[in-house]
């Protein structure tokens, strides 16, 4: 059988969607070698061309469509007829969308409902867009994927989606993210300008990942501990309405104490993951939480708020804080750096609860649904 997936994740600088989309791709393609797997996009977005840099299964396979005016409209016109012309037998929408019509079964990844659960963290106009048509899309596909349990709740009560036709299904962290030596961490961390003790913070900048209350907790910290060299990293990509951090960061006393990284290579956050002090993950709210089981899986002592996907990921594995009280993360970040014994337990439980993920797991499950979608489709 031939199986399509969105590749349009791919064509900007990878993020939790595109790790996702790109992982789950490989490992389905080895998961099942009797299938064909092909990565479609429209030629409107910048080419990619993975098997420059990697080698992919030889049944996995890249397809940048030529799409004209009314082409460009790809989930409503130029992806059905291409869907049917190229005789797809499954589709699978890794980022919330799936063609609209035609006879291709159809699978929908749903990674998160924070535009439905917190507006109020995104921009007007992309809450207007998916309040109008995800539910179009869940009612669309046969199948529906959510990362964790928690999301599948969501997807249920506000989009009212059976049950029955929502399947969890976890994800992982990247083969890359192991331990990695001191020494070798440093020589890697000298090239960002990032030395001694520090707190770590992943994922791209936006008001969601709450990071203006980690700026305010280490302000604290540091007040506690005035002698302290410790420093704050912040590594991802700026995202949208990042202006009161910024300017929080700029007013800051302590804005030499803060280094933006910007947007890493995965040997970059391999080192950062391995070196910091703690990984702190403050995030409202969570679909999954790739970066607290990367940050596990290289030996990070994780500290994350209490979102009930993260919960339901880390399993006990992290020191978990009401995300809306800064001092509460103030209180565990003292205590922590104040207790070696605390951190390295919490490294070795992180360890322990990430050797529980793998993408070749996901990819069986995601298999799973398939087959499951197939049955439904045919009904």
């Amino acid at each position: 059988m031939l199986i399509g997936l969105d590749a349009i994740p791919l064509t900007e600088p990878r993020a939790g969607v595109g790790h996702y989309t790109h992982e789950l791709a490989r490992a389905l393609a080895e998961a099942a070698p009797g299938d064909e797997f092909e990565l479609a996009y429209p030629s409107s977005y910048p080419a990619i061309n993975l098997r420059e840099v990697e080698t992919l299964p030889p049944n996995l396979k890249e397809a940048r469509v030529r799409v004209g005016p009314v082409g460009r409209r790809w989930w409503s016109a130029g992806l059905p007829r291409y869907a049917a012309r190229r005789g797809y037998g499954l589709f699978h929408g890794t980022n919330y969308e799936v063609p609209l019509w035609g006879g291709t079964t159809r699978v929908l990844t749903v990674h998160d409902l924070s535009l439905f659960t917190h507006p109020e963290t995104h921009e007007p106009r992309r809450v207007w867009r998916a309040r109008r048509r995800m539910p179009l899309m869940t009612r669309a596909a046969s199948a529906v994927i959510t990362p964790t349990e928690a999301v599948r709740r969501e997807l249920c009560e506000w989009l009212r989606v059976p049950p029955a036709k929502v399947f969890a299904v976890r994800e992982a962290a990247r083969e890359c993210f192991k331990p990695l030596g001191r020494r070798d961490a440093e020589g890697v961390l000298r090239g960002l300008g990032v030395s001694g003790e520090f707190l770590l913070a992943v994922g791209t900048i936006e008001p969601r990942k709450n990071l203006s209350a980690l700026v305010r907790a280490f302000e604290e910290v540091l007040r506690e501990r005035p002698s302290s060299g410790l420093r704050l990293v912040i590594a991802g990509g700026r995202g949208w309405l990042t202006g009161p951090l910024f300017d929080a960061l700029e007013r800051s006393p302590f804005r030499e104490r803060f280094v933006l990284a910007g947007y890493v290579t995965d040997e970059q956050l391999r080192a950062l993951y391995s070196a910091c002090a703690l990984f702190v993950y403050p995030s409202l709210y969570e679909g999954f939480g790739l970066p607290p089981l990367e940050a596990m899986s290289c030996g990070a002592a994780v500290v994350a708020g209490r979102a009930p996907a993260v919960e339901e990921v880390t399993a006990g594995a992290a020191r978990l804080f009401d995300p809306q009280d800064h001092a509460q993360l103030t209180r565990a970040l003292l205590e922590l750096l104040d207790d070696e014994a605390a951190r390295r337990a919490l490294s070795e439980a992180g360890l322990r609860r990430a050797a529980d993920f793998s993408w070749q797991r996901t990819a069986r499950a995601t298999l799973d649904v398939y087959e499951e979608a197939l049955k439904r489709s045919k009904k």
